[in-house]
Formats: structure tokens, sequence, C-alpha cells
């Protein structure tokens, strides 16, 4: 579990932008050069096309930026907020080449990060009342994996381990390399891991038993039945922390929490999560008496 919640990291956001941009951008925007004068300003506008959660607005920032730094850009929202249908999510001026260049890599940070958070939401508020709580996975767009879990918080999510190096999780494959549950327990302890949280993999009663007994810290219940469910989380009471995991859908997320687990990870919110449908419009050339430019 991850104790401090993610933040923007631009060291390792930064290169996914220029790398985005690159492969967008090549060697050069040849339609809008040939059709936009390059000392032609103009104003442009995000709006949202659907309900949601905006998230993203400071790397969709980045993004602009990174294609010309002399852009103004003025988010309407801040991360995390709600946004409707018809609403401004930014405004932006500058010139009209460098809005149309930018556009696509800039709406497509913000449409996906927007899109994670918003059915993080979902999930969220499918639990609304119960004391649990819903955990991203590891199953994110590879380099994405900070942003998506950052978008995963703006959503009212929470945080499980960043990657396998700041965590233990035992699972079913490294339970067979070492023979059985507690034998891969006592594997870690000898490493060195006796003051580290460990979680255990587990898929039936007999095998909550075994982790439990070999000290297991928290129980991963994976692809259990409600019953199973029920009855893990009655085993495991004072003794370890409880998270269910596997299949786990809209409909189906409430009669799970209301077992009573602690926890419950959805890899969906990451590895199916639709992008929030969100359009730029350019508002035409600007002059110095345009509201914008007052603003």
């Amino acid at each position: 579990m991850q104790k401090q919640p993610i933040e923007l990291d631009w060291q390792r956001i930064d290169p996914l932008i220029r790398m985005a941009l690159d492969e967008d951008i090549g060697a050069g925007d040849i339609t809008t050069e040939r059709i936009v004068p390059p000392e032609r300003e103009s104003r442009a506008r995000i709006v949202a096309r659907a309900d949601g959660v905006i998230t993203g607005l400071p790397v969709a920032e980045r993004v602009l930026h990174a294609v010309d730094a002399s852009t103004q850009w003025r988010p309407r929202m801040r991360d995390g907020q709600r946004v409707r249908a018809g609403e401004t999510v930014a405004t932006m001026l500058g010139a009209a080449r460098s809005l149309l260049t930018a556009e696509r890599t800039l709406l497509n940070f913000l449409q996906r990060l927007s899109g994670v958070a918003t059915i993080t939401a979902r999930f969220v508020e499918a639990i609304t009342g119960l004391p649990t709580q819903i955990l991203d996975t590891r199953k994110t767009l590879p380099g994405w994996r900070l942003l998506d879990k950052y978008a995963v918080r703006m959503g009212g999510g929470h945080n499980h381990r960043i990657g396998l190096f700041d965590g233990i999780l035992i699972k079913e494959n490294h339970i067979a390399m070492a023979g059985g549950i507690a034998e891969a327990v006592a594997r870690v302890r000898r490493g060195g891991a006796q003051d580290r949280f460990i979680e255990v993999e587990v898929t039936t009663s007999d095998e909550v038993r075994e982790a439990l007994a070999a000290g297991a810290d928290m129980l991963l219940l994976d692809n259990m039945d409600l019953p199973t469910l029920r009855e893990a989380v009655k085993l495991a009471a004072g003794q370890a922390k409880t998270e269910a995991s596997g299949g786990v859908r809209l409909d189906t997320v409430r009669a799970i929490a209301e077992t009573g687990v602690d926890y419950i990870s959805v890899g969906a919110l990451t590895h199916s999560a639709p992008a929030l449908d969100l359009a730029m419009y350019l508002d035409g050339e600007i002059d110095d008496d345009a509201p914008f430019a007052k603003e």
C-alpha cells in the first residue's frame, strides 16, 4: 500500500510529453503550416462533451508550452473536479499554429487521465457509505504508471504499490516456486523483510488460514465468491487486512464491499477506462479588445 499519495513527477512525465509530440509532429505540422499564417493569433477552448471528472490539466499545460512557451493557458477547473457536458475546462491564447499543432497530443493526455478519474469515481460512488476503499493495480498503460495512479487518486480511489520495488505481494506463482504459502512467507522474512508489510494471494478458506498462520499482514482474496469472501473476512478479523480482487465490475462492487473487506482492487480503472469526451475549439482571430485578452 502506498502511504504517500502519488504526485506529478515532471522528470518522468516530460519525456513522455516529448515522445508524444515527436511521434505526432515529426518534421512538422504540414497541414497547419500551409493553411494558417504564422502571425495569426487565436483563442481556443477545451470543452467537455460528456460528464466526468477532469484530470490532467497541468499535463495539458505542459504539452502546450512544450510546443510554444509563449502561449497562455488558463484552466477553468482543477484536477479532480466534476465537469458537465458543455462546460469549458480551460482556455488558451496564442499563435493559431501552435494551438492546432498541440491539440491532439494535449487532448490525448487530458482525455485518458480524465477517463481514468471518471471510472474511478463511479466505483467509489457505488460503495458510498461503506468503509471499503477502492484500489488501483499495476495494470496500467506502459510508461504511464504514475499518471494513471495519479488519475485514480483524483477520482477518489487509492493507490496500491507503484511497482515490484515498493511492496511485497506473494502471488500464486511465487507460492508454487516456494512450495507453499508458509515457505514463501518464510523466505521473504529471511531475506531481511521482517519489518516489511507482506501481502499474500489466497483463493480458498484453507489458504486464508495458512497465510494467517504464516504471519501475513494482508490477504489478497482472489476471485472468491461472496460466501467465501465473508468467511475470509471473519477469519482475518484482527489479524490481517483483506483485499478482494478479480473481475470486479460496477454492478458487483457494492456486494463485494458489503462482505466487510478492507479494500477492493479494480484493474478496469486503468486497463479499460474509456477516454472522457473532450474537444478543443478555436474561436477565431484575436484583436486587442477580445474578452480573453482582458482577463
